[in-house]
């Protein structure tokens, strides 16, 4: 796949996964739905289901707009960035910090897809790091720039935020990249001409050195025994 056509895929797929969270949110409002129970509840066993439905879920159009803008850039650069393992990460990624908040979170009705979001930016970060290549650098940076905010949100900072999510979200983005750091070839590092020719040179002048190197020598034995 060229990257003209992986960047307007990773569009469609950050699309249509934000207009189906939109589309949730205005059946619900439309029809008068009550999706509370597809919340996540800690320790209890009706809030299992949450685990899966949860991150489909928002309280309110301005919860769900701020995650909606998240999951569109972050979602899109994964998806281009890293297209053999995307799905593997955000699947992780969706389960793991569910699991995590059913555990060990607050008692509480934990909603919307804040866990997803951070566990992106932090897969990205982490992942950034240890393939070291200039397109994981590069995609790390922008994400940083947008979002670098997230590093500080996994910890507990107003009431009604679920920090639990967004610190197992990270949790679980940071397990992915160890995972599956190296799924995704590296891109091809481009040759230019000049760098041949250069390569050329120091080959050829190291040539030279050694056949200096042993013609001194020859001499030297032929002094030594006449």
């Amino acid at each position: 796949m060229n990257r003209n056509n992986r960047l307007s895929q990773s569009i469609i797929y950050a699309v249509f996964a934000v207009a189906l969270l939109w589309c949730i949110k205005s059946a619900e409002i439309l029809f008068g739905w009550n999706l509370s129970f597809m919340g996540l509840v800690p320790l209890h066993a009706n809030g299992l289901l949450g685990i899966v439905t949860a991150p489909l879920v928002h309280s309110s159009l301005e919860h769900l707009f701020n995650n909606s803008l998240a999951i569109f850039l972050l979602g899109a650069m994964v998806f281009y960035g890293y297209p053999k393992s995307w799905l593997k990460v955000v699947g992780l990624i969706w389960l793991l910090s569910g699991i995590g908040v059913w555990l060990f979170a607050r008692e509480a009705n934990h909603i919307g897809a804040s866990g997803l979001t951070h566990g992106l930016f932090f897969y990205l970060f982490v992942v950034s790091i240890f393939r070291r290549d200039k397109m994981s650098v590069a995609i790390m940076m922008i994400a940083f720039l947008m979002y670098g905010g997230m590093t500080m949100t996994i910890f507990p900072r107003e009431q009604y935020i679920s920090y639990e999510y967004h610190f197992f979200g990270a949790v679980a983005g940071f397990i992915a990249a160890l995972i599956w750091r190296n799924t995704d070839p590296k891109p091809l590092v481009k040759q230019y001409d000049w760098e041949d020719e250069e390569v050329l040179d120091e080959e050829e002048c190291h040539h030279n050195e050694w056949q200096l190197q042993n013609s001194e020598s020859s001499d030297y034995d032929q002094k030594k025994f006449h």
